[in-house]
């Protein structure tokens, strides 16, 4: 058996040397699919299946690729640095961008989220999963809050697709188990040098199901980008961040899955207290501990620094930006008050511990022993 340095990864994937993680994933989708031993009764296809998942194993690790690179180059030092673990900031094979909703699967078919690109990419993986909600911050005027108003929004949203109807597929009407991984959700491949290694499998990206003929208008996700219109009734007597829903406006679930709401968050900027402003109430409410602290053991004096800069830094951040008329502005005022008289809480109990202590100590003094 040839070892891992007579082995040209990239000739059995049929890539360049410098091709990209993702032109790597789709020379794998493609031979895979060729070569399954389910779907390829040629002898040797099992065997062949075998060295482009072992060549895909590598060359889609950074890491495990940077070090095949050194050997092939003569230089097995090159990549000392690396580790065998999964690459950072990947989130595994089956979200290599780590932390998108809908997740990126090998072979694509998943989307950044709202506001994503409106190019699709084909992927057969089956993952239903349930759409987010758009929200939408809306800003009126202190008025129109009051009186209540009607207002239009476009915006962007996944809606679903009108090709296959939100399955994905275009005439299957469920989906089929993944013929790479069996249903299993991943692959174990033995790499060699690097071992034997269980990854995530890259056709179905872990679910064990793929849809049968991905649809090319969604790119078998079941849904689409594209610009949406709601009307949304801001009721009178809303106040600064009251949320108003719209059910089913929101983004629409992959493969059929449900669609989620559109929530519109009302703005109104004169009740709203600024980043400054809120920074400076929860100073003067830091405060106020320290000052009931210092008034009720007579320590004011030894507090008194505790009590005045937090006081003054809190004074300065919140007249700059200018005092509100508005109830709900003090409103807000009072909660960021509170926040502040929590955080201050703790620390001033423990200077009432400090104090009580060396109260004690110096009530008591030193009792020697007298000798006879």
């Amino acid at each position: 058996m040839a070892s891992m340095n007579d082995k040209d990864y990239y000739a059995i994937l049929e890539v360049e040397k410098d091709a990209s993680t993702e032109e790597i994933r789709k020379a794998f989708q493609t031979k895979a699919r060729k070569l399954h031993p389910d779907v390829n009764k040629a002898p040797d296809a099992e065997e062949r299946f075998k060295e482009v998942s072992e060549a895909y194993a590598v060359l889609s690790d950074p890491d495990k690729r940077k070090r095949y690179d050194a050997m092939r180059s003569g230089n097995p030092f090159a990549g000392a640095g690396a580790g065998y673990g999964t690459p950072a900031g990947t989130g595994g094979y089956g979200d290599p961008f780590g932390g998108s909703p809908f997740g990126w699967g090998p072979f694509g078919g998943g989307f950044g989220g709202f506001g994503g690109a409106s190019r699709q990419r084909r992927s057969r993986a089956y993952r239903p999963r349930a759409g987010a909600d758009v929200v939408y911050e809306l800003t009126v005027d202190a008025e129109q809050a009051k009186e209540g108003v009607r207002r239009g929004v476009t915006y962007q949203r996944y809606a679903t697709c009108d090709v296959c109807h939100g399955s994905g597929s275009v005439e299957a009407e469920r989906p089929e188990t993944c013929p790479t991984c069996g249903g299993a959700g991943h692959i174990t491949v033995d790499t060699g040098l690097f071992g034997v290694m269980m990854m995530t499998c890259p056709e179905c990206e872990g679910t064990g199901k793929v849809v049968a003929d991905p649809c090319a208008a969604c790119g078998g996700s079941g849904r689409t980008l594209t610009a949406s219109e709601v009307v949304v009734d801001v009721p009178a007597g809303a106040h600064d961040g009251d949320e108003v829903r719209v059910a089913g406006m929101g983004n629409a679930g992959t493969n059929g899955s449900s669609t989620g709401d559109f929530v519109c968050r009302v703005c109104v900027p004169e009740e709203r207290l600024t980043r400054s402003q809120a920074n400076g109430f929860n100073f003067i409410g830091f405060a106020i501990p320290f000052l009931v602290l210092g008034l009720a053991t007579s320590t004011l004096a030894s507090l008194s620094l505790m009590v005045i800069i937090p006081v003054v830094v809190g004074v300065v951040l919140v007249v700059r930006d200018g005092i509100r008329l508005a109830p709900r502005w003090w409103r807000n005022a009072g909660v960021a008050v509170a926040n502040g008289i929590s955080n201050g809480f703790m620390i001033a109990l423990v200077f009432a511990l400090m104090f009580s202590c060396t109260a004690g100590l110096g009530r008591g003094g030193y009792v020697g022993r007298y000798y006879w």
